[in-house]
C-alpha cells in the first residue's frame, strides 16, 4: 500500500472521528444538557451546577 494513501485514510478517520465526537456535544449541549457524560445520568440537583457526583 501507498504510504501516502495510508496517510490520507488515517487522516479521514481522525476527521470523522472527531466530527463525531463534536456533533455528539452539540447535541446534547442543545437538549439542554449541562454536564455530558456525568455519572450521575442527569439526576444531579438542579441548583448544582456541576455533576461532580458529590
Amino acid at each position: 500500500m501507498n504510504p501516502v494513501l495510508a496517510n490520507i485514510i488515517i487522516i479521514l478517520i481522525l476527521v470523522i472521528a472527531l466530527s463525531a465526537a463534536c456533533f455528539y456535544i452539540y447535541k446534547e449541549k442543545k437538549n439542554g444538557r449541562h454536564c455530558i457524560g456525568c455519572p450521575m445520568a442527569g439526576n444531579c440537583p438542579k441548583n448544582k451546577a456541576d455533576c461532580s457526583g458529590m
